[in-house]
């Protein structure tokens, strides 16, 4: 775990039909308690939200994209919710109501500990990720790099039965 710096993650996801329609109906039943456990979990620092606390509401990928911009305390703790909570139910329904992504649409990125990410910042670490492929500045689940201050990689345990298995 780095003293100095967090762990910010952008997820986008384009949807299938209007966040106000019966097919996403679910998905929006579940927002509330999945963000609410993410607060919960161990490791969350914070999450991109309006005044109102809705993040569904911010657009800056296009109308049709939903955005997840968070910070967490270090890998492991945003692997633990995303693989080994009840979130995971939400990502195994996730073509129900999203598209399949044509490219990459998650990025991690390490921050210096208390800042807290814009989406153009996010935007610029996604297009580094899309434009070079996993590097110390933007990476994803399967290739991590450790935090400026740290010196032992984490490799989500899912990810190395995986690499070993294929």
């Amino acid at each position: 775990m780095s003293n100095t710096h967090e762990l910010a993650q952008l997820n986008i996801a384009l949807m299938k039909t209007p966040l106000d329609s019966p097919g996403m109906a679910d998905f929006v039943a579940n927002l509330a308690p999945v963000n609410a456990l993410a607060e919960r979990s161990p490791g969350f620092v914070w999450r991109l939200q309006d005044e109102e606390g809705d993040a569904t509401a911010i657009r800056p990928f296009g109308p049709e994209v939903l955005v997840n911009l968070s910070v967490w305390r270090d890998v492991a703790s945003l692997t633990d919710f995303v693989y080994r909570s009840a979130h995971v139910e939400m990502l195994r329904r996730r073509k129900e109501w999203f598209e399949r992504a044509s490219g990459m649409h998650q990025v991690l990125w390490w921050v210096p500990k208390g800042h807290r990410p814009d989406v153009r910042e996010a935007a610029a670490r996604l297009a580094r990720l899309r434009e070079h492929g996993p590097t110390p500045e933007a990476f994803t689940f399967r290739q991590t790099f450790l935090a400026p201050d740290e010196s032992v990689p984490f490799v989500p345990a899912e990810l190395e039965r995986e690499s070993q298995a294929g």
